[in-house]
């Protein structure tokens, strides 16, 4: 088996169902970046068991929305919610295919072994910012769920243009972990679930309740897959015992049914 990445495209065996080599299938998905880990760690375990394979490109919500509205064909797509409920509405998802899988939420990371800012409060949260060397967020023009957040959200608290020499764009949630990281920027902002798998890093916790932003990751198969079945079970699979601990691992809360 192998695992190799090229841009944002991950290549691994899967198993999705006991077959014959005359029933092996290629099954592409079209994954959120929040839950990119989750579903390599599941695909990685079928590998084991089937020839067949699995390949899934890892955009922002706003990037696989435009990818399937260009026509890129794909199998099953794992995106925001929001997002789903766009490509719902123009029919780009198979009718009652769609299943809710995890909640997310917005942390903030620090570099390991920097010291942890205080997230308390909004109020703590908001000086945290200011007093910071650097922050960096998604990209708005990225299409990142959390980033558009983040960015509207420094304007709410009033310290849009105070943060703006400070911000360090990024077009993923993992590659703000990886600025991070390198010690490009002091303070990092994702869904924690992008930036815990990156060991240079550490979260300091989540964003205070008052404005966080807990949004769920849901599932369907693409209108006019080609591997419509093999979607299904993937889906099935996620939201399995097996599927609901890669997810909890990763640091997301698996919210479909087992």
């Amino acid at each position: 088996m192998s695992r190799t990445c090229t841009g944002l495209m991950v290549l691994v065996g899967v198993a999705l169902l006991p077959a014959p080599a005359s029933a092996q299938v290629e099954l592409k998905a079209l994954v959120g970046g929040a839950v990119s880990e989750a579903i390599a760690e599941v695909g990685e375990a079928w590998a084991r068991a089937s020839k067949n394979t699995f390949v899934f490109v890892r955009d922002t919500t706003g990037g696989l929305q435009k990818r399937l509205a260009s026509g890129e064909p794909a199998d099953v797509i794992v995106l925001a919610a929001p997002g789903m409920d766009g490509v719902q509405k123009e029919n780009r998802i198979v009718a009652g295919s769609r299943v809710d899988l995890a909640r997310a939420l917005i942390g903030v990371a620090v570099r390991a072994g920097a010291p942890a800012p205080d997230l308390s409060t909004v109020d703590a949260f908001k000086a945290a910012l200011l007093k910071s060397r650097s922050l960096s967020y998604v990209s708005p023009s990225a299409g990142g769920t959390s980033g558009t957040y983040i960015d509207g959200l420094l304007r709410k608290l009033g310290i849009a243009d105070a943060m703006k020499a400070k911000v360090v764009y990024r077009t993923q949630g993992s590659e703000v972990a990886d600025a991070v990281a390198a010690g490009e920027a002091e303070l990092g902002i994702s869904f924690t679930s992008e930036l815990l798998p990156n060991k240079g890093v550490r979260v300091a916790g989540t964003l205070p309740a008052d404005i966080q932003l807990p949004t769920i990751y849901a599932g369907a198969v693409v209108a006019g897959a080609k591997n419509a079945e093999a979607a299904r079970a993937f889906l099935q699979r996620m939201t399995s015992a097996e599927g609901r601990a890669a997810l909890k691992k990763a640091g997301l809360e698996p919210v479909g049914k087992s």
